[in-house]
């Protein structure tokens, strides 16, 4: 028996090799960068960056507070056209980093930027790693506040991924000069509502006069969550309190160079530059 087609059938048919083609075209055009290299898009790339990553980034894309450095070629979340290009347009779940619903061509744009950007070679690591380790670890004390792979504390940064997104540079003027550029958390995915919290030193006053320092966790109109010094979460209700101080500056100490050496700065630099945890592969 012959199957009886209708003008409807032949229609979906023709639809469905349409789609068919344009899924698999723009899984191609995904795959490598059809502007890469070309001077226009370089520069309309540079355009679009500023005015739309910048703001977490750095006008340079050298990296802030709230997004890593984009400009040494090291990508946490894959490094092939395809990668950026879906970190893109799709965002990271749990990070800063938002979907973004730009045109094909301007996406490509500011991947050329970027890739303009990219060293050469990679500059060969000058310090010690090994003695940068002891330094953190041990004679700094670093693992105090900040956590490596599940080791440490958790006043400071998390740095087991420190280096897959953040320069030489930009580790050098976080360690000299902490209060410059203050880090944010990491989004709570529970929390929609209040604003991004960065590591800022608070100090709160109780009605007793007693003073308490640390890390604010969590703020609302009627309490703020407290992480001291100690690294002890406390919960304050607003109208028990004489004062709420937010000093705009880092619980670190600045580590001059009477503190730190140069030498022991690129041994700790050598260091953090070897966390890069387990980098996504796409």
């Amino acid at each position: 028996m012959r199957a009886h087609i209708t003008p409807l059938s032949i229609c979906l048919v023709s639809l469905l090799i349409v789609f068919s083609a344009r899924a698999s075209s723009s899984q191609e055009s995904a795959a490598t960068n059809p502007l890469a290299e070309k001077p226009e898009a370089i520069k309309e790339g540079n355009s679009l960056f500023r005015s739309n990553c910048s703001p977490c980034h750095g006008l340079n894309a050298k990296g802030g507070g709230r997004g890593p450095d984009l400009s040494a070629g090291r990508w946490v979340h894959g490094g092939t056209d395809e990668a950026i290009y879906h970190t893109i347009t799709t965002g990271i779940p749990g990070t800063d980093m938002p979907a973004n619903d730009l045109p094909d061509s301007e996406t490509w744009a500011i991947i050329a930027y970027l890739r303009s950007l990219a060293p050469a070679e990679r500059v060969a690591q000058v310090g010690n790693a090994e003695k940068g380790s002891h330094l953190f670890w041990e004679t700094l004390q670093c693992g105090r506040c900040h956590m490596v792979n599940g080791r440490g504390g958790i006043l400071g940064p998390e740095l087991s991924r420190v280096a897959a997104g953040r320069s030489d540079a930009y580790l050098i003027e976080s360690i000299r000069e902490p209060d410059k550029d203050l880090t944010h958390f990491p989004p709570d995915p529970n929390n929609h509502f209040g604003p991004t919290m960065i590591y800022d030193t608070v100090t709160v006053t109780m009605a007793s006069g007693e003073k308490v320092r640390g890390i604010a966790r969590n703020e609302d109109t009627f309490s703020i969550q407290l992480l001291d010094t100690e690294q002890h979460l406390r919960v304050f209700r607003k109208s028990e309190l004489k004062d709420i101080a937010h000093e705009r500056k880092s619980v670190m100490p600045r580590y001059s160079e009477k503190m730190l050496n140069a030498y022991d700065l690129q041994d700790l630099v050598a260091y953090l530059g070897s966390l890069r945890g387990e980098q996504d592969s796409k």
